[in-house]
């Protein structure tokens, strides 16, 4: 904005106002005359500014005793009021009167266009895509554009296939694109070095297929290679107008894995930082949780485990069984568990030790939760009255898994009253555990469970004011406290030489070095 001090010093510069009684040059010299020195300029300046301030003083203080524009907060009804509420309603009034006119504009008719302009009107304008829009000039065709009687191919196509779930190998290699031709002569190839229906799901199949000879037939296969097998890959090329399949055996080494390291907050964590697969981890940890309360590990104390382990000799490798569990405390072990026997059970050097009797106990608790309900009579929540309470309740969230508590078999699985969902297991010698209230059940009648199986999940079916589970256990038919009830003896008779082997055995097991994954 060109404000009054700006006209001042314009004025100034260009040697005016002599309606302010300063010195000026005449009309018609002005353009020729020279401008004034600084310091009168500065004179100038300032006489300006001073008469401009006398002036504008008696407007201000006119401004400030009309009070335009009163507070309508203040004084409601009073004169000042009803002037300041005039004003406003002015003000608004002319704001409307002032109002743009917002009429639709009329376009121009294409009457009057040609079929050139006509054209161009088309393709620079925007229309829905199933009216054919477009964009740009250039996408118009002209004459000079020779429609092609057929667009060329590529000469070949790379693709990678996957065999899913529930598929199967030869649809793959339909949906592949592959002739049927090519499909029965692959299958025949394959079928030498493996079955088709033994490939795993997820085996990823890079495929070539070649130039067709004509748009009605389908394109030639020209490679297919996949991995049927950790040590096997298999390659189907062309060549000489047929197919051959080249067979590759991969070396794998086989030993054993060892992985220890420090624990640190975590367990999990520092286990896989350390390198270990997500579900050795899992074995790892549910093994030492059946002999060892995790509370007793501290941070400082080491990991170590030892797993089977296939590694191929282009890298990959495939983890397999845990083999070797244990916990170190200042350099001296605390915990050794050790894979031994026909049923894949951990044994302790003390346990094999025992050797006449050997004692198995039943899990703290099924669930990682806590106990918030006692085994006894109690007012129940829902009915209103005192009655026996058969089991222990533990709080725990809504899906989490329910473990079985030791090996056992189904002997009931659904629907159970005021139970809801329920499990009960059968683990011999009239032992029973029962599960309730789940919101899913992941176990089937007659079915056989391990210690530590996954039977359900937490739900709130039945008779139930929110998630829990219910926990029962029964000796002879009839409940028993979980919390009170003994453990398990069982005699057994240890071989002296099947001791001796468990010790080379665990012996071997721990001078394996310890690696890292990468």
């Amino acid at each position: 904005m060109f404000t009054a001090r700006d006209q001042m010093v314009a004025l100034a510069g260009a040697g005016g106002g002599s309606s302010f009684g300063l010195r000026t040059t005449p009309p018609r010299a002005r353009s020729a005359a020279a401008p004034l020195p600084p310091h009168r300029r500065s004179a100038a300046i300032a006489a300006l500014e001073r008469l401009w301030r006398a002036r504008m003083v008696p407007v201000e203080r006119w401004f400030a005793k009309a009070d335009l524009v009163p507070d309508l907060a203040e004084d409601v009804g009073s004169a000042r009021w009803f002037r300041g509420f005039a004003t406003m309603l002015g003000l608004g009034a002319a704001a409307v009167l002032m109002l743009p006119d917002f009429a639709p504009l009329q376009a121009a008719p294409t009457s009057v266009l040609d079929d050139a302009a006509l054209a161009e009107l088309r393709v620079q304008g925007i229309r829905p895509l199933a009216l054919g829009a477009d964009n740009g000039r250039r996408m118009n065709p002209t004459a000079a554009v020779i429609p092609l009687a057929a667009a060329p191919e590529r000469p070949s196509i790379d693709l990678v296939a996957t065999l899913g779930a529930g598929d199967s190998f030869p649809r793959m290699l339909q949906r592949a694109g592959l002739a049927s031709a090519d499909i029965v002569r692959v299958l025949d190839l394959v079928g030498a070095q493996v079955k088709p229906g033994t490939i795993p799901a997820g085996t990823r199949f890079n495929i070539r297929l070649g130039a067709r000879s004509s748009p009605a037939q389908p394109r030639p296969l020209e490679a297919l290679s996949f991995r049927p097998r950790f040590d096997l890959a298999l390659e189907v090329k062309r060549s000489g107008g047929g197919l051959l399949l080249v067979a590759n055996a991969i070396p794998v080494d086989t030993a054993p894995l060892r992985i220890r390291g420090i624990v640190g907050p975590s367990l999990y964590r520092s286990a896989r930082a350390a390198g270990a697969p997500p579900a050795t981890v899992q074995d790892y940890l549910r093994t030492i949780d059946e002999h060892m309360a995790f509370e007793e590990i501290a941070p400082g104390d080491e990991f170590d485990l030892v797993f089977a382990n296939r590694r191929a000799a282009d890298g990959q490798q495939q983890p397999g069984d845990l083999i070797y569990a244990g916990v170190v405390r200042a350099g001296k072990p605390l915990l050794q568990l050790l894979r031994w026997g026909n049923d894949g059970a951990f044994y302790s050097p003390q346990g094999m030790a025992e050797g006449a009797e050997q004692t198995e106990s039943f899990l703290g608790a099924p669930v990682n939760g806590h106990i918030t309900s006692y085994y006894g009579a109690r007012r129940h929540p829902i009915l209103g009255y005192v009655r026996m309470h058969a089991g222990v309740d533990f709080a725990a969230g809504w899906g989490a898994p329910v473990y079985a508590a030791t090996d056992g078999r189904v002997s009931f699985a659904g629907w159970h009253g005021g139970h809801g969902n329920f499990v009960r297991l059968d683990h011999g010698g009239g032992i029973g555990t029962g599960y309730a209230h789940m919101s899913r059940i992941a176990v089937a009648p007659g079915m056989a469970v391990r210690r530590g199986q996954v039977i359900g999940y937490v739900g709130s079916t039945g008779l139930s004011t929110g998630a829990h589970l219910h926990y029962e256990m029964y000796r002879g038919g009839q409940t028993v406290n979980p919390l009170s009830f003994g453990a398990i003896t069982r005699r057994a008779t240890v071989d002296p030489a099947q001791l001796a082997a468990f010790r080379a055995k665990l012996a071997q097991v721990t001078a394996i070095p310890a690696a890292r994954l990468r």
